[in-house]
């Protein structure tokens, strides 16, 4: 642990004076907060200061003293060992990692994700590989800790994002901007969990839902996570906690070993067979020279010299250091009364053979939410109006970070201009940005441009990324006019990130080489003002940010060196990160940076005023008949946060109200118990909910669950023997087609990698329409699967009707074998 000296810390010309006997005499005291004793106090050295607070293993009341009071000295009472809270901890450089250690410094210092991650560890659960929220969050823990050395060497965290992205293999320099999306967008995909919703008792468990829809979309102008389209690679790579442990090719490949005839599995195969035609009249089994389409989309087609090809066309149609708990309080649970639960009826004719489900309509498609959607993510909206019919079309686009264009002098003339700014009002744009600007006042920085280069802040980035954008003879396919035709496009911000990220684009990429716009951009340390950018049915109250880090890069767009500058939230003051040097440095400084990223934090009084508020009503330790549980997500929400919304407890309940059962082990850590007056007092301030006074085993979920581990082994164990007897057979009559994208799916549910059962079977990816007739696409991603294997899967999850309302020939190419 690194020790104040005098020649190192500057915090020692501020302690008083005091005698080893009078530390002896303190440590035999409590915490002059929750009043526990020791071991492990510390005292306060600030001169003229006799606090005493107990440390980490309690409630940590000396850290908050030291945020409350900006005395950055203490010593603990039983090692007599100092502390300057003040120190930081640097990253080192493992090879042109520059552009890493800024990224993770500067997201080290936004409050809100660190103190989830030092708080809420119970919630970083996952099984996705790498599991870089676990790497992230020791490195959280190492940059923080009390204990925390001069400099942490991040190679765990290093390695996981190698292993996501090859970009970033090898020792090249890399853009610091695209190592954070990397980061961010990971970091989503293993933390995400889905928004809850209303529980339906007529529903089943297994088949109505559906496949992830982020609330994150991508743009040109803004980047955003890429979640969905890296859900599937994600998901693929899960290991362990399975049925079984056999992959996709040994699913598919015969056993090696020697072929037996069973003729009672052969009757039973002629039984599903026979159910599976007896319930659906529609299925043309009869041998035809010609392919057809059935009216369960299934296409087949039969000849003496091959064996039947078959395949099918079905489409597949989302809470700041927490109060402290009770004393020595574990939660307790019991079991809830039985319920009801919503199975699907058996036929009884197919229980003889097989367990199945009533076929779903269309998955229903989920919505996700993280601890980085909650902080980082914001919502634009983008109008496009067509000139010639003033027909408007808008869209919603969610962001997680803004790329702001860095204007020219030509475009700074035109963004201050006065019939620019009109322009802009009518089209319900940014012009209200420079409403307080004076004709003078552009003119003067106007001729000291001409000297100086170009005057360029913030604002103006902003104002020209908002501003119109006039689009010329643009196809408008969303008017349906099909024309080209001449439009206009403006956005606004509709709903604010908590965690404002902006990153200026100041690398240009070519088709030979790169350049890099050197130009200075000025920010606001303080009070960057967004309400010109906000759309005016926007419900956001909080507009101001205040810059909490900034990313900078020197050099050229070939080489250069990434640094970064951060406010420390304990003190408020700034140090400059070059990797595992950390140096404080003045306001001054920071703003003459060449600036790259930049986090800006929402900023209100109100906020910090109903923090102390909470704490008064904490600290007064009235008794009360009741105690509540409230998420500690939600209460880290509530210390970080500017606006922390509605009390949210559904990281620890279930839709029925109780505990879900693999959360069941570790609840206490999910919760903090509140009195009654410090409840009362936030659910009339912010409300949601629900109220929980008494936790206890959601007795429905364990048999919800209880029934979807049988349905998976069922599934799986009929797979398993009805394909081993595809493989047996020597000439296949019928050989049907189904798309490995949907088979994956399909595996990781039986496996327990996923929880979601797959959708309809959509075999629309390996198909082609050749004038209106469909075919097997070639190099198709399928596999080969008995007519009894692919009647059972259909039986269970169907396909969309859409594609099989009428009969068609069909001509597919064939192969020998």
């Amino acid at each position: 642990m690194p020790r104040a000296s005098s020649s190192d810390c500057p915090h020692l010309d501020s302690v008083g004076e005091i005698t080893k006997e009078e530390l002896i005499q303190k440590s035999h005291g409590k915490c002059q907060d929750c009043e526990v004793g020791g071991p492990n106090l510390w005292a306060c050295l600030e001169n003229g200061c006799s606090y005493v607070g107990c440390g980490e293993s309690h409630t940590d009341h000396s850290t908050v003293h030291s945020q409350d009071t900006k005395h950055n000295l203490t010593v603990n009472l039983t090692t007599l060992r100092v502390w300057c809270y003040a120190w930081l901890t640097g990253l080192k450089n493992i090879g042109n990692t520059c552009y890493m250690n800024a990224a993770l410094q500067a997201l080290s210092n936004c409050p809100p994700l660190t103190q989830y991650f030092l708080e809420c560890g119970a919630l970083v659960r996952t099984d996705k590989k790498p599991a870089l929220c676990k790497s992230y969050q020791k490195l959280v823990a190492d940059l923080w800790h009390k204990n925390r050395p001069s400099y942490v060497v991040p190679t765990t965290l290093f390695q996981g994002i190698k292993a996501i992205n090859p970009m970033f293999r090898g020792y090249s320099q890399q853009d610091s901007q695209e190592f954070l999306r990397c980061l961010m967008d990971q970091l989503h995909e293993e933390l995400k969990e889905p928004l809850p919703e209303p529980f339906d008792r007529s529903s089943t468990i297994s088949v109505d839902s559906g496949p992830e829809e982020d609330s994150r979309s991508q743009s040109d102008e803004f980047q955003s996570c890429e979640s969905c389209g890296s859900s599937d690679r994600a998901d693929n790579e899960l290991h362990g906690g399975g049925v079984g442990d056999m992959n996709e090719a040994e699913m598919l490949i015969p056993e090696q070993e020697e072929i037996q005839a069973n003729r009672e599995w052969q009757k039973e195969k002629n039984m599903i067979n026979d159910l599976y035609r007896d319930a659906d009249k529609d299925v043309d089994t009869t041998n035809e020279t010609t392919p057809i389409i059935s009216s369960q989309g299934a296409l087949k087609v039969q000849s003496h010299s091959f064996p039947d090809i078959q395949l099918s066309n079905n489409a597949v149609h989302p809470r700041p250091q927490t109060p402290a708990p009770m004393e020595n309080h574990i939660p307790k649970m019991s079991s809830s009364p039985p319920k009801s639960s919503g199975w699907p009826s058996l036929n009884p004719a197919h229980k003889k053979a097989m367990a199945t489900f009533s076929p779903p309509k269309n998955k229903r498609q989920k919505k996700y939410r993280s601890v980085i959607s909650d902080v980082f993510d914001g919502t634009i909206v983008s109008s496009v109006q067509c000139l010639t019919c003033d027909r408007v079309s808008v869209t919603l686009e969610n962001f997680q970070d803004i790329s702001l264009p860095i204007p020219g002098k030509e475009d700074l003339a035109k963004l201050h201009s006065s019939s620019h700014q009109t322009a802009l009002v009518k089209a319900g744009s940014c012009g209200e940005a420079y409403a307080a600007q004076g004709w003078i006042a552009f003119v003067m920085e106007y001729i000291k441009s001409w000297f100086w280069g170009p005057v360029v802040t913030l604002q103006d980035c902003l104002a020209a990324f908002f501003a119109r954008d006039e689009l010329k003879g643009a196809t408008d396919s969303i008017f349906f006019l099909f024309r080209l035709r001449n439009g206009v496009k403006f956005c606004k911000m509709q709903s604010l990130p908590e965690i404002l990220c902006i990153h200026l684009k100041r690398f240009r990429h070519e088709l030979m080489f790169s350049t890099k716009i050197g130009t200075h951009v000025s920010f606001p340390l303080e009070g960057l003002d967004v309400q010109p950018f906000l759309a005016k049915d926007s419900s956001a109250q909080t507009t101001n940010y205040d810059l909490l880090s900034v990313i900078c890069h020197h050099g050229t767009a070939s080489s250069g060196h990434y640094i970064a500058y951060c406010r420390n939230d304990a003190n408020n003051l700034w140090y400059e990160f070059d990797d595992q040097s950390v140096t404080e440095v003045t306001e001054s400084c920071v703003q003459n940076a060449e600036a790259y990223v930049l986090f800006y934090k929402k900023s209100t009084e109100d906020a910090v005023k109903e923090r102390r508020r909470v704490a008064g009503l904490f600290n007064m330790m009235e008794p009360s008949l009741l105690q509540f549980y409230v998420s500690r997500q939600w209460l880290n929400k509530f210390k970080t946060f500017a606006e922390p919304g509605p009390i949210s407890n559904d990281d620890f309940l279930c839709s029925h109200g109780g505990v879900p059962p693999n959360k069941a082990s570790y609840i206490d850590d999910l919760v903090v118990m509140l009195p009654q007056n410090v409840w009362d007092h936030i659910y009339s301030r912010y409300g949601g909910g629900p109220a929980v006074n008494h936790l206890y085993v959601c007795h429905t979920c364990q048999i919800e669950i209880e029934k979807l581990e049988k349905r998976r082994k069922t599934e799986l164990d009929m797979f398993v023997r009805l394909n081993k007897a595809f493989q047996e057979e020597e000439s296949p009559v019928v050989i049907y087609c189904i798309s490995m994208h949907w088979f994956r799916e399909w595996e990781g549910f039986v496996k327990a990698k996923d929880n979601d059962p797959p959708g309809p079977i959509d075999n629309s990816k390996i198909t082609v329409n050749k004038n209106g007739h469909l075919t097997l696409k070639q190099g198709a991603d399928s596999g080969q699967i008995s007519e009894e294997t692919w009647n059972f899967l259909h039986s269970i999850y169907g396909g969309d009707s859409e594609t099989s309302q009428s009969e068609e020939k069909i001509e597919m190419e064939t192969r020998s074998l």
